[in-house]
């Protein structure tokens, strides 16, 4: 192979500036390549399936980088010695620059290999100048770095997810160790019925029944191990974590209203007590409007208050006597709270409606005396189609029970006929 003429002293220098930075370059990327997270997790790691094949790939690039990085920075190392020996370069020390420099001067010594794979014939080395020396350390830098890059995403991404998870099962554990502890004695539980009948059973203690999070662990434990050992083999579907995420969540909720439930139990009782008795009062309220309402407006058979307290007291009692679990009670407490606030605002609508009835037929008695004051101004008092229809208002108007029904129709249409069949 011919260099050519020797490199000038200048380019000399210059060629050896340059490769010296090359240099610094090449290590600092080295030095950062082995100190980064993922490629330190990954040393000695037990891997399998296709990223071990591909960390195995990988490490041998590395391998060979090393052993060619080497054989590259002894040449610059006897260029530097070559030019720190004189002041001033001379000819043939030029010419040896040269080849060093611009030259095949990388050599690769041929790898030994296994008896069965030798030929008698001499093995050749290799010999690469520095330009092609730097291509093939990048090709194997870059093949090493894109399985870092392939694994770490993997491991952002699933990693915190499982971490969070994790996280997510201990607090489930810590809440169902908190329920499955028998409760301490104390004010707020001493008035608190506890299920009848069945005292020393897990259930007369308070415990919930909650859905087995074993499997959740198990599966959290199975993904972690895949995502470490083979994370480009099999990473976890995002499907797989929210679902996990998902159900988790639901288990802490559902245990956090349990113990709230059972912390609660007596006060919330009490509170219910008291508001079935607001229901009691609101229904007394409702009864009593609608005996005062049923003989002056006429009303349906289906207008009749219907209680709903009696059912409720009995369904606080049957709870009182429970076995279920603190969360099944906590639902069914939950559910008797929010049936008796329902229950109390029904019963005074009622009440309201009721009363808005007799207010009904007193704004009909006042329109039909609007009415009648205005057609005996407009001189159509005294029409007998306008009289039939103001007496037979009247009458249903002061009729008791009143058909609210009909007498707005009958003002309807006496208002209409002084109108002169308009509005």
């Amino acid at each position: 192979m011919s260099l050519g003429p020797p490199m000038s002293r200048e380019g000399a220098e210059y060629a050896l500036r340059a490769r010296a930075e090359e240099r610094d370059r090449i290590s600092g990327h080295l030095l950062d390549l082995e100190s980064h997270t993922t490629y330190q997790l990954l040393k000695g790691a037990p891997l399998r399936g296709l990223t071990q094949r591909r960390w195995g790939a990988g490490q041998a690039a590395l391998t060979a980088l090393w052993t060619l990085y080497d054989a590259y920075r002894g040449v610059l190392r006897d260029a530097e010695q070559i030019r720190a020996s004189r002041g001033r370069l001379g000819s043939e020390q030029l010419a040896v620059l040269t080849g060093l420099l611009a030259g095949p001067s990388v050599v690769l010594k041929a790898a030994v290999k296994p008896v069965e794979q030798r030929s008698l014939l001499p093995e050749q080395d290799e010999r690469l100048s520095l330009d092609e020396a730097v291509a093939r350390m990048d090709a194997s830098f870059q093949e090493v770095t894109d399985v870092l890059a392939d694994i770490d995403a993997v491991w952002s991404a699933a990693l915190p997810r499982l971490d969070a998870a994790d996280a997510l099962l201990r607090e489930v554990t810590a809440l169902r160790r908190e329920l499955d502890a028998p409760e301490s004695g104390g004010p707020a539980q001493a008035d608190a019925p506890e299920p009848a009948d069945v005292a020393g059973t897990p259930e007369a203690a308070g415990v919930a029944k909650a859905p087995e999070t074993a499997g959740v662990a198990g599966e959290l434990r199975r993904l972690r191990t895949s995502v470490l050992e083979d994370p480009l083999g099999a990473p976890p579907s995002p499907q797989d974590l929210d679902r996990i995420d998902r159900l988790l969540a639901a288990h802490r909720t559902d245990l956090e209203e349990a113990l709230r439930a059972r912390r609660e139990y007596g006060r919330r009782r009490e509170d219910l007590a008291a508001a079935l008795d607001r229901v009691r009062a609101a229904e007394s309220e409702a009864r009593l409007a609608h005996g005062a309402v049923v003989v002056k407006i006429a009303l349906p058979a289906s207008a009749v208050p219907r209680s709903r307290v009696d059912p409720l007291s009995d369904e606080l009692a049957l709870l009182d006597a429970s076995a279920d679990d603190w969360l099944a009670r906590a639902r069914r407490l939950a559910a008797l709270e929010q049936a008796a606030r329902q229950a109390a605002d029904q019963a005074r609508a009622t009440a309201a409606a009721m009363y808005g009835l007799l207010g009904r037929r007193d704004e009909l008695r006042g329109r039909l005396g609007a009415c009648q004051a205005k057609a005996v101004r407009s001189g159509t008092a005294e029409d007998p189609e306008a009289i039939r229809l103001y007496e037979r208002a009247r009458l249903l108007l002061w009729t008791a029970p009143c058909d609210l029904t009909k007498a707005a129709e009958a003002v309807d249409l006496y208002q209409r006929a002084i109108h002169g069949g308009g509005r």
